[in-house]
């Protein structure tokens, strides 16, 4: 049992998590925990049994929740995990801070993290996933984070305490990110500025935002440094092995692998978790039938199917 004496976020049993994830989809979990603040995130994990799982969750842009839910508290950082500060060329931000905010913010005071403002999410779930686009990591910007570890304590981590790899870093189990430092080169705030307009364009002429996704769906299958960084003499793209398999387009169910871009799974409407999870699996089929080569899924896929 969970002791909700002391509590003073929000703690909801039996939370159903499709309207949390950018793909509308998922069952419940069997509790949602919103801290009110740092104490309260720390009193609640110290005071949890140990039997019970913890899922730190963001925004929900790159998850897939299974139909039949997630059987752990999911803890949701908001109000007051969400603040962004600049001194010189560091950036302290929370985890609940989005990672545009953090790159206008960071551009607005001369420090180029440019690459964050395309990328959906938050900075906790940017720092997991060592997010990245246009050749840039959160690894190359990353100088610590602060965590709350399972027994209810505060931890600062290092890049070697992360071990960050191409879109993977590692936490202790059960620690919840609260916070990043992250520390940018300097440029001037009216051309970030535009830099950032130019990606955005970019963005929004080649990948399918107007539609229900959660941005790529499978890793480059590539090789890469420690670091992240792509190594350009291996290097190939999800969306053309899927092409050359013949799957743009795809679809099962409600699922669709976006013809804009076929590296994206959406949600055209009424699609079920599993109907997304489903096509993503025929589509690592048929690249491996055609190709001999195995794509590895980018979006996190968590908890149980639907029991019917």
């Amino acid at each position: 049992m969970i002791d909700t004496s002391k509590i003073r976020g929000r703690l909801t049993p039996n939370r159903a998590l499709s309207e949390l994830t950018w793909l509308r989809v998922g069952g419940p979990a069997d509790w949602l925990f919103q801290p009110a603040d740092m104490e309260d995130l720390q009193s609640f994990l110290r005071d949890l049994p140990p039997a019970v799982a913890v899922f730190p969750m963001g925004v929900g842009s790159n998850l897939i929740v299974r139909d039949g839910g997630l059987r752990a508290v999911v803890i949701r950082l908001g109000r007051g995990f969400n603040g962004i500060e600049v001194t010189g060329d560091t950036v302290t931000a929370g985890a609940a801070a989005l990672d545009a905010h953090v790159a206008k913010k960071a551009a607005d005071a001369g420090v180029d993290l440019t690459f964050l403002r395309t990328i959906p999410g938050s900075i906790g779930g940017a720092v997991r996933m060592n997010a990245g686009c246009y050749g840039s990591y959160l690894a190359d910007v990353f100088h610590s984070a602060t965590v709350v570890t399972r027994a209810g304590e505060t931890a600062e981590l290092c890049a070697d305490d992360l071990n960050f790899r191409y879109r993977q870093s590692d936490l202790p189990e059960g620690a919840v990110l609260v916070s990043a430092v992250l520390r940018g080169p300097q440029g001037d705030p009216a051309e970030l500025h535009t830099r950032m307009e130019a990606q955005l364009q970019k963005r929004d002429e080649t990948q399918p935002t107007r539609d229900r996704s959660a941005g790529s769906t499978f890793r480059n299958p590539a090789g890469f440094s420690s670091t992240g960084r792509a190594d350009d003499t291996h290097e190939l793209k999800a969306w053309k092995v899927i092409d050359d398999a013949g799957m743009r387009g795809a679809r099962r169910g409600g699922a669709q692998m976006s013809e804009k871009h076929s590296n994206f799974l959406i949600n055209t409407g009424g699609a079920t978790a599993s109907d997304l999870e489903g096509l993503g699996e025929e589509v690592r089929k048929k690249v491996y039938d055609t190709s001999g080569i195995t794509l590895e899924w980018e979006i996190m896929r968590v908890g149980d199917p639907r029991q019917d």
